[in-house]
Protein backbone atom coordinates (compact mmCIF):
# COMPACT_ATOMS: atom_id res chain seq x y z
CA UNK A 1 0.00 0.00 0.00
CA UNK A 2 1.14 3.52 -0.78
CA UNK A 3 1.13 5.76 2.30
CA UNK A 4 2.61 9.24 2.42
CA UNK A 5 2.04 12.22 4.67
CA UNK A 6 2.79 15.91 4.52
CA UNK A 7 2.15 18.69 7.05
CA UNK A 8 0.53 21.64 5.35
CA UNK A 9 -1.13 25.02 5.94
CA UNK A 10 -0.62 27.53 8.71
CA UNK A 11 -2.57 25.26 11.05
CA UNK A 12 -0.20 22.31 10.55
CA UNK A 13 -2.72 19.89 9.07
CA UNK A 14 -1.60 16.38 8.20
CA UNK A 15 -2.53 15.55 4.62
CA UNK A 16 -2.24 11.86 3.73
CA UNK A 17 -1.90 10.13 0.40
CA UNK A 18 -2.95 6.49 0.46
CA UNK A 19 -3.45 4.10 -2.41
CA UNK A 20 -2.80 1.11 -4.60
CA UNK A 21 0.74 0.15 -5.58
CA UNK A 22 -0.49 -1.78 -8.63
CA UNK A 23 -2.46 0.98 -10.31
CA UNK A 24 -0.81 4.01 -8.63
CA UNK A 25 -4.30 5.34 -7.89
CA UNK A 26 -4.59 7.15 -4.57
CA UNK A 27 -6.88 9.10 -2.29
CA UNK A 28 -5.75 12.46 -0.95
CA UNK A 29 -7.07 12.80 2.60
CA UNK A 30 -7.58 16.32 3.96
CA UNK A 31 -5.73 18.58 1.50
CA UNK A 32 -5.95 21.60 3.76
CA UNK A 33 -3.59 23.85 1.83
CA UNK A 34 -0.39 24.12 -0.19
CA UNK A 35 -1.70 22.39 -3.32
CA UNK A 36 1.68 22.79 -5.04
CA UNK A 37 3.32 20.51 -2.48
CA UNK A 38 0.55 17.94 -2.73
CA UNK A 39 0.62 17.90 -6.51
CA UNK A 40 4.42 17.68 -6.47
CA UNK A 41 4.19 14.55 -4.30
CA UNK A 42 1.73 13.00 -6.72
CA UNK A 43 3.89 13.82 -9.75
CA UNK A 44 7.12 12.70 -8.13
CA UNK A 45 5.81 9.18 -7.57
CA UNK A 46 3.60 9.00 -10.66
CA UNK A 47 0.40 8.82 -8.61
CA UNK A 48 -3.10 9.43 -9.90
CA UNK A 49 -5.54 11.03 -7.47
CA UNK A 50 -8.80 9.11 -7.66
CA UNK A 51 -10.46 10.75 -4.65
CA UNK A 52 -10.15 13.74 -2.35
CA UNK A 53 -11.58 12.68 1.00
CA UNK A 54 -12.35 15.24 3.69
CA UNK A 55 -12.61 13.80 7.21
CA UNK A 56 -14.66 16.91 7.98
CA UNK A 57 -15.39 20.29 6.48
CA UNK A 58 -13.43 22.83 8.51
CA UNK A 59 -11.31 25.39 6.64
CA UNK A 60 -7.98 23.80 7.54
CA UNK A 61 -8.94 20.47 5.97
CA UNK A 62 -10.52 21.61 2.70
CA UNK A 63 -8.35 24.55 1.58
CA UNK A 64 -6.69 22.82 -1.38
CA UNK A 65 -9.70 20.79 -2.53
CA UNK A 66 -10.36 22.98 -5.53
CA UNK A 67 -6.81 23.18 -6.82
CA UNK A 68 -6.17 19.46 -6.41
CA UNK A 69 -9.47 18.59 -8.06
CA UNK A 70 -8.81 20.95 -10.97
CA UNK A 71 -5.36 19.48 -11.56
CA UNK A 72 -6.27 15.81 -11.18
CA UNK A 73 -9.99 15.38 -11.79
CA UNK A 74 -10.33 13.59 -8.43
CA UNK A 75 -13.80 13.28 -6.91
CA UNK A 76 -14.47 15.07 -3.62
CA UNK A 77 -15.98 12.87 -0.90
CA UNK A 78 -17.42 14.05 2.42
CA UNK A 79 -20.12 13.04 4.89
CA UNK A 80 -23.43 14.76 4.03
CA UNK A 81 -23.68 16.39 7.47
CA UNK A 82 -20.58 18.48 6.66
CA UNK A 83 -21.35 19.04 2.98
CA UNK A 84 -22.43 22.67 3.39
CA UNK A 85 -19.01 23.50 4.84
CA UNK A 86 -17.43 23.00 1.43
CA UNK A 87 -19.22 25.92 -0.14
CA UNK A 88 -20.02 28.21 2.80
CA UNK A 89 -17.39 30.41 4.45
CA UNK A 90 -19.70 30.78 7.45
CA UNK A 91 -20.11 27.02 7.86
CA UNK A 92 -16.40 26.19 7.46
CA UNK A 93 -15.37 29.11 9.74
CA UNK A 94 -12.95 30.68 7.25
CA UNK A 95 -14.76 33.99 7.68
CA UNK A 96 -13.62 34.03 11.32
CA UNK A 97 -10.03 34.22 10.09
CA UNK A 98 -10.65 37.01 7.61
CA UNK A 99 -10.53 34.58 4.68
CA UNK A 100 -13.06 33.30 2.21
CA UNK A 101 -12.07 29.69 1.64
CA UNK A 102 -14.44 27.43 -0.24
CA UNK A 103 -14.29 24.16 -2.12
CA UNK A 104 -16.19 22.74 -5.04
CA UNK A 105 -19.23 20.81 -3.80
CA UNK A 106 -18.99 17.11 -3.07
CA UNK A 107 -19.08 14.71 -5.98
CA UNK A 108 -20.15 11.90 -3.67
CA UNK A 109 -21.34 11.55 -0.09
CA UNK A 110 -19.87 8.95 2.26
CA UNK A 111 -21.68 7.40 5.21
CA UNK A 112 -20.93 5.09 8.10
CA UNK A 113 -19.97 1.64 6.86
CA UNK A 114 -19.29 2.66 3.28
CA UNK A 115 -16.26 1.13 1.56
CA UNK A 116 -14.15 3.36 -0.67
CA UNK A 117 -12.13 1.26 -3.11
CA UNK A 118 -8.87 2.75 -4.35
CA UNK A 119 -7.31 1.05 -7.34
CA UNK A 120 -7.25 -2.75 -7.10
CA UNK A 121 -5.91 -3.37 -3.63
CA UNK A 122 -6.94 -0.73 -1.08
CA UNK A 123 -10.27 -0.31 0.66
CA UNK A 124 -11.12 2.41 3.18
CA UNK A 125 -13.99 1.77 5.56
CA UNK A 126 -15.88 4.91 6.57
CA UNK A 127 -16.49 5.29 10.31
CA UNK A 128 -18.82 8.16 11.22
CA UNK A 129 -17.46 9.80 14.39
CA UNK A 130 -19.46 12.98 15.06
CA UNK A 131 -18.48 15.31 17.87
CA UNK A 132 -15.76 17.55 16.46
CA UNK A 133 -18.18 18.26 13.63
CA UNK A 134 -21.53 16.68 12.75
CA UNK A 135 -20.12 14.88 9.71
CA UNK A 136 -16.70 13.92 11.01
CA UNK A 137 -15.44 10.57 9.78
CA UNK A 138 -12.48 8.26 10.26
CA UNK A 139 -11.14 5.97 7.54
CA UNK A 140 -9.90 2.47 8.33
CA UNK A 141 -7.76 0.16 6.23
CA UNK A 142 -6.20 -2.92 7.79
CA UNK A 143 -4.63 -1.96 11.12
CA UNK A 144 -4.52 1.77 10.25
CA UNK A 145 -7.14 4.43 10.93
CA UNK A 146 -7.02 8.00 9.62
CA UNK A 147 -8.80 9.71 12.49
CA UNK A 148 -9.05 13.32 11.31
CA UNK A 149 -9.69 15.66 14.23
CA UNK A 150 -11.56 13.04 16.24
CA UNK A 151 -8.57 11.76 18.21
CA UNK A 152 -5.06 13.09 18.77
CA UNK A 153 -1.96 11.86 20.55
CA UNK A 154 -2.98 12.25 24.19
CA UNK A 155 -5.94 14.44 23.33
CA UNK A 156 -9.17 14.78 21.38
CA UNK A 157 -10.65 17.20 18.86
CA UNK A 158 -12.05 20.49 20.10
CA UNK A 159 -15.81 20.66 20.51
CA UNK A 160 -16.44 24.38 21.06
CA UNK A 161 -17.25 25.18 17.43
CA UNK A 162 -20.91 25.27 16.33
CA UNK A 163 -21.98 21.70 15.64
CA UNK A 164 -19.47 20.25 18.09
CA UNK A 165 -20.39 18.13 21.09
CA UNK A 166 -18.01 16.89 23.77
CA UNK A 167 -20.41 14.16 24.90
CA UNK A 168 -20.92 12.98 21.34
CA UNK A 169 -17.19 12.99 20.55
CA UNK A 170 -16.30 10.90 23.60
CA UNK A 171 -19.08 8.47 22.70
CA UNK A 172 -17.79 8.25 19.12
CA UNK A 173 -14.25 7.50 20.26
CA UNK A 174 -15.24 4.91 22.84
CA UNK A 175 -17.78 3.07 20.67
CA UNK A 176 -16.23 3.46 17.22
CA UNK A 177 -12.45 3.55 17.77
CA UNK A 178 -11.55 1.93 21.07
CA UNK A 179 -13.17 -1.29 19.85
CA UNK A 180 -10.06 -1.97 17.75
CA UNK A 181 -6.90 -3.77 18.94
CA UNK A 182 -4.22 -1.90 20.86
CA UNK A 183 -1.75 -2.11 17.96
CA UNK A 184 -4.06 -0.24 15.59
CA UNK A 185 -2.20 2.85 14.35
CA UNK A 186 -4.04 6.16 14.28
CA UNK A 187 -3.00 8.95 11.92
CA UNK A 188 -4.58 12.22 13.10
CA UNK A 189 -5.34 15.47 11.36
CA UNK A 190 -2.75 17.27 13.49
CA UNK A 191 0.32 16.11 15.36
CA UNK A 192 2.07 12.75 15.62
CA UNK A 193 0.64 9.30 15.04
CA UNK A 194 -0.50 7.22 17.98
CA UNK A 195 -2.10 3.85 18.70
CA UNK A 196 -5.41 2.72 20.10
CA UNK A 197 -3.58 1.01 22.94
CA UNK A 198 -1.69 4.15 23.96
CA UNK A 199 -4.84 6.28 23.92
CA UNK A 200 -6.84 3.66 25.79
CA UNK A 201 -4.28 3.69 28.61
CA UNK A 202 -2.99 7.26 28.66
CA UNK A 203 -5.45 9.70 27.09
CA UNK A 204 -6.81 11.77 29.99
CA UNK A 205 -10.07 12.47 28.17
CA UNK A 206 -10.88 8.76 27.91
CA UNK A 207 -10.22 7.67 31.49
Amino acid sequence: MILKGIEISAMAVNCYIVGCEETRQVAVIDPGGNPRAILAMLKQDNLQAQYIINTHGHIDHIGANGAVKEATGAKILIHPADAKMLTSTAANFSFLMGAKVTSPPADQFINDGDIIKIGNTVELEVIHTPGHSPGGVCLKTGDIIFVGDTLFYGSIGRTDFPGGSYKQLIHSIKTKLLIYPDETVCYPGHGPATTIGFERKHNPFLN
